[in-house]
């Protein structure tokens, strides 16, 4: 019995691929001449077409000037028609470079991020061992008050730790279960060198933030503000919203921003990301909607540090969050 798909044979397709390459050879090389030189080609092939024509005997008069007709009128279907599919593969084969070149830009950003992860955890965690190991024999209370806020922000910290999705939702309350165990760290290695200052309404709580960016902030203002000054200074925190953005800032009365650093970004602080993978991140999250900056206060201000944090003001669903202690 003959089967009736006799054209999804093997042997088939095989036959007829050496003219198949050679009419889609054809159709791109229609569509990559312009119009004006298809009509002129068009118009020599008409006119040697009659003349090889007058050569021929006379019952084939006709014979060449139509088939040179034929094939210009065919070709001319060939070239409107198959251009439009070739303009239609160039759109699909450069939005699919685009998915894929957004798709590598995400997974580089993510690996940065756990790079990073895996290089300053352990400093700030064996930093802090030692500073309790320390206060163990010299001030037991407080070395169980540390050791407290450890545990809190190991608590807080490992879950995201393990997620290397820098498109994970967040919100405010989840930064703050963070930065506050962090915060009473440094308090008690500083003392009353460190003064702190909170202004986030718990309204905010709910607000979306991408994770352990907030806390990239105030680690930076110990690092390079806070940390220096001999006499340590102010930390503020505040949240608000403005015109349908969350502005997060963290300000400090530190040593100041230095112009050089402004270059790069690309410092890593403490237990966090650069401020460069901040700028990369809130590009790759929010595109244009979301901006970061940072800068040293001017002389009327006081000194030291502002870093502004602004995205757009969405509450993460409840499904979306996790219990904060």
């Amino acid at each position: 019995m003959t089967s009736s798909n006799s054209t999804t044979d093997p042997s088939f397709t095989s036959k007829w691929q050496p003219a198949l390459d050679a009419f889609h050879a054809y159709a791109r090389w229609l569509v990559s001449i312009s119009w004006k030189l298809f009509f002129a080609m068009a118009f020599v092939l008409i006119m040697a077409a009659g003349m090889i024509q007058s050569w021929l005997p006379a019952q084939k008069e006709d014979f060449l000037p139509q088939t040179a007709i034929l094939v210009i009128l065919s070709s001319i279907v060939i070239k409107a028609s198959y251009k439009q599919q070739i303009q239609a593969e160039e759109k699909a084969s450069a939005a699919t470079y685009l998915a894929e070149a957004e798709q590598l830009k995400r997974q580089l950003i993510e690996a940065r991020l756990a790079a990073m992860q895996a290089q300053v955890e352990p400093h700030f965690l064996f930093n802090t061992l030692a500073s309790i190991d320390h206060l163990i024999e010299t001030d037991p209370p407080r070395a169980s008050l540390m050791q407290k806020s450890l545990i809190a922000l190991l608590r807080a910290t490992l879950p995201s730790m393990r997620e290397t999705s820098t498109a994970k939702l967040r919100n405010m309350g989840q930064e703050l279960a963070v930065i506050r165990p962090y915060l009473d760290i440094q308090k008690m290695r500083m003392e009353d060198r460190l003064q702190i200052e909170w202004d986030i309404p718990e309204g905010l709580h709910s607000a979306e933030l991408p994770h352990m960016m907030v806390l990239s902030l105030v680690e930076n203002a110990f690092k390079h503000g806070l940390e220096p000054k001999a006499e340590g200074g102010q930390l503020t925190l505040r949240a608000e919203v403005n015109h349908g953005q969350l502005e997060v800032t963290v300000r400090d009365t530190g040593v100041g921003y230095y112009p050089a650093e402004s270059a790069g970004l690309s410092s890593q602080t403490g237990h966090g990301f650069g401020l460069k993978n901040i700028r990369d991140r809130l590009a790759l999250l929010f595109g244009d909607q979301a901006s970061f900056s940072i800068r040293a206060m001017e002389p009327y201000e006081g000194s030291g540090t502002l870093a502004k944090l602004t995205v757009p003001y969405r509450v993460v669903p409840l499904d979306a969050q996790t219990v904060t202690a």
